[in-house]
């Protein structure tokens, strides 16, 4: 039987942050200080080839998810929109001066995601 996580897009969203990616240099022990001081609620913890991926909800609208930082080692954060159509709102994000971090990815159910990073002045 599969436990396979999904997603159902919801209209009423567009526009909000419904998932933040949190990284963290313990991410077990900012897992228990979220749900402890904040309330959030956490799903069991999903193995990685980089340690447990700690799935949140904040509401019913929002959550997010907790993982061991790599790469650089710093820890941050990385919001992700709720929009109508990626490619339309990553090209509008482009043209607005926003700059692209990476390409395209197939993500979770099939998604789209873009990244790109905001200017400064935006």
């Amino acid at each position: 039987m599969s436990h396979e996580r999904g997603h159902e897009f919801t209209r009423d969203l567009y526009g909000w942050i419904t998932h933040t990616d949190l990284s963290s240099t313990d991410a077990a022990a900012t897992r228990q200080w979220c749900a402890d001081v904040l309330g959030w609620t956490f799903q069991p913890a999903i193995p990685t080839p980089s340690g447990d991926y700690h799935l949140f909800a904040y509401s019913e609208a929002g959550g997010g998810g907790i993982r061991q930082v790599v790469q650089d080692g710093v820890p941050r954060s990385t919001p992700t929109v709720h929009v109508e159509n990626t490619q339309e709102t990553y090209d509008a994000a482009l043209a607005a001066g926003a700059e692209s971090v990476s390409p395209p990815t197939k993500g979770h159910g099939g998604r789209v995601h873009r990244m790109f990073r905001p200017l400064a002045a935006c």
